[in-house]
């Protein structure tokens, strides 16, 4: 019988880099949709002006990041579990097969139906091995639009008193291939998306 191969200590690794990755991606997208309320009241200044922001940068040092990376981490090691302890079960059952068949210990009849059932059982293995990891990538989306949908919605409010036209987006290979160091506001807009992220976060701890 043909031992079952299933690769599982992966998907906590791919689930990681995948929401790191992805991110950057969605960031670096323009955003077409703007929280009306956020923006109505923005006053632009006379003359166009625009800032940049390295979303590289932005995203290894938000804690909203690290945070949805460790539930993820914990979410991926759940499920290797699961699977590990299944396919374990399913290892005993077909080395028993294969000894009881070596020692003539059942009929043939009854090696055939058992040879069908480990069958259909390593099928079903393989089926739960992709749930399982479409269910982390179904997390992991979640996660992604949580965070882009924080940063554009702190930018909006940010730009209230800045009056950006523009806020540009840098990540490496991205379209924005230079942005000048006077109109960086990386920084700035990190400090204030961990600030926001800290207190939404204790009063949601303190609230339960």
């Amino acid at each position: 019988m043909k031992k079952i191969t299933l690769v599982v200590n992966v998907i906590a690794a791919i689930a990681v880099v995948g929401l790191l990755s992805n991110c950057k991606s969605k960031n670096s997208e323009t955003s077409t949709k703007n929280n009306s309320d956020n923006t109505s009241n923005v006053k632009l200044t006379n003359n166009f002006s625009a800032a940049w922001v390295n979303i590289d940068t932005l995203i290894n040092n938000y804690d909203m990041y690290y945070d949805m990376q460790k539930e993820l981490e914990e979410s991926g090691h759940k499920l290797e579990a699961e699977l590990n302890s299944k396919s374990r079960d399913f290892e005993k059952q077909a080395a028993d097969f294969q000894d009881k068949a070596q020692k003539g210990l059942e009929t043939r009849s009854k090696l055939q139906q058992i040879q069908q059932d480990l069958a259909a059982k390593e099928q079903e293995l393989y089926r739960l091995r992709d749930e399982l990891r479409a269910q982390l990538n179904d997390e992991q989306q979640v996660k992604l639009r949580k965070i882009h949908q924080s940063i554009t919605e702190y930018l909006a409010i940010y730009n209230k008193d800045k009056g950006y036209h523009l806020i540009f987006s840098s990540t490496f290979g991205g379209p924005l291939l230079y942005g000048h160091p006077s109109i960086d506001i990386t920084k700035e807009v990190q400090k204030g998306l961990n600030e926001k992220y800290s207190a939404e976060h204790k009063s949601n701890v303190s609230k339960k």
